[in-house]
């Protein structure tokens, strides 16, 4: 194909597939500011009450305009702009709640104030509840854009699908992955490489539920694989650090992998051994 050719082709088919999709820098700007505006006010550029309305009028235009680019309709980007911003105040108690569930739980935490700005299993806890909030309204691509760039900034990956109850609480966080149609109860806690996946990644099962439900009160420690749709973690559970789990666990269970140790001595050989170089 002459280059001239292939230029023509990639524009065309550039413009035609991402006409509807919003600016992908416009977006992780927007989730920074939001971020910073719900968790960092005590900067210097929210120096007063008023600046801080000012910059939560800027946040409201700046999101309009992501809309827009996705719906091409101004009633529909007002509807749903006024959607998302009522539910805000909820969305920031739910993750005031989660942020305390991590100081109580994590000894290394010595403050709320440091769980909010320094923790990055909460900023991924954050985007997550404000991308759910965009899929619950249907909101096409930007749930996904908003997850992806928390994925990207933490390796932790949530999918805005999962539903996720109060007092979340994710140590380390790295490698965790939270599939689409996972239902996390309260107070559950997450360590580092958890995975809750599905079992079958065939696309016809796309609108079944593939991934595990995790009832209330359960702590799945660091490399914990749990698959499967119909997989339940009954409430009150502890499952252990590199378990593979297929299949229902009953409430109040451990479940732990035991794998052989062996530990001897440096110099335990039963003959001298000579080297000669």
């Amino acid at each position: 194909m002459k280059e001239g050719d292939f230029i023509q082709e990639l524009f065309q088919r550039n413009r035609k597939c991402l006409s509807h999709f919003p600016d992908k820098e416009l977006v992780e700007n927007f989730m920074d500011e939001l971020f910073s505006f719900l968790f960092a006010s005590y900067q210097e550029k929210y120096k007063t009450e008023m600046a801080l309305a000012g910059h939560y009028a800027n946040l409201k235009n700046t999101f309009a305009a992501i809309l827009f680019e996705l719906l091409k309709n101004e009633v529909l980007v007002k509807e749903n702009a006024d959607i998302f911003f009522k539910e805000l105040p909820e969305i920031y108690q739910q993750l005031l709640q989660d942020a305390q569930a991590t100081l109580d739980f994590d000894p290394a935490a010595k403050s709320l104030e440091e769980v909010l700005i320094a923790y990055p299993g909460f900023y991924a806890t954050s985007v997550y509840r404000i991308a759910h909030q965009l899929h619950l309204q249907e909101i096409q691509t930007l749930p996904r854009l908003l997850s992806e760039y928390a994925h990207s900034k933490t390796g932790i990956d949530i999918h805005p699908g999962a539903t996720i109850g109060q007092s979340f609480t994710i140590d380390h966080g790295t490698g965790i992955v939270v599939g689409e149609t996972a239902n996390i109860g309260n107070n559950v806690k997450l360590y580092q490489g958890v995975t809750l996946g599905a079992l079958n990644v065939d696309k016809s099962m796309a609108s079944n539920k593939r991934h595990p439900t995790i009832e209330d009160n359960v702590v799945i420690y660091s490399g914990a694989t749990i698959l499967g749709g119909k997989t339940i973690i009954g409430h009150d559970s502890i499952i252990g650090g590199n378990v593979w789990l297929t299949s229902s666990v009953e409430s109040f269970s451990i479940v732990y992998h035991k794998s052989e140790v062996r530990v001897r001595e440096k110099f335990d050989f039963s003959e001298v051994l000579n080297f000669v170089i």
